[in-house]
C-alpha cells in the first residue's frame, strides 16, 4: 500500500470539518489486474436526497523540486483513478486536492491551467495549516 501523502491528515481534518463521513482511509479496489488505493473516500448525506454525495480524494503535497515532474505523476494517477472509478463505482466522484499556495502559484501556469482545462479535472483546494478546504472546482 502507498504511503501516506504529508498533507493526508490536513486534507482528512479539512473534510471532517465540513461534515464529511470518511468511509474509506484509504479506497482501494480492484480494476482488472490492478489494486488501485485512493486516499480518502467520503460521503455526505443530504436531508432531501436518500443517497449522498460520494467523492474520492487523492491528496497531493507538491514538495518535490520538479512541480512539473509532480504534477505529471499526479495526473496520470487522477486519471487512471478516475477511469477505475467509472467502472467500480460510477457515482463516486474523484477529486485532486492540492495545497492553496501550489494553486496559486503553480496552477495557475499554462500548462496545468490548461491539463485542468481539457483533462476536466475536479479540484479539492486546502490550506495545510488551517486545515480546511479553501474552494471546491469542479
Amino acid at each position: 500500500m502507498p504511503a501516506k501523502d504529508i498533507f493526508y491528515d490536513s486534507v482528512k481534518q479539512a473534510l471532517l470539518k465540513e461534515g464529511w463521513l470518511i468511509t474509506h482511509d484509504p479506497f482501494s479496489f480492484q480494476f482488472g489486474d490492478a489494486e488501485l488505493h485512493i486516499d480518502l473516500a467520503a460521503e455526505k448525506l443530504i436531508a432531501a436526497e436518500k443517497d449522498g454525495q460520494r467523492i474520492a480524494v487523492e491528496i497531493k503535497s507538491f514538495t518535490r523540486d520538479s512541480l512539473v515532474y509532480e504534477f505529471h505523476l499526479a495526473l496520470g494517477q487522477f486519471l487512471n483513478y478516475r477511469l477505475g472509478l467509472a467502472e467500480h463505482e460510477p457515482n463516486r466522484v474523484l477529486y485532486l486536492a492540492v495545497p492553496i499556495d501550489t494553486y496559486r502559484s503553480f496552477f495557475q501556469r499554462h500548462l496545468p491551467k490548461m491539463a485542468v482545462q481539457h483533462y476536466q479535472l475536479k479540484l479539492l483546494i486546502y490550506s495545510p495549516t488551517k486545515q480546511e478546504i479553501v474552494k471546491w472546482i469542479n
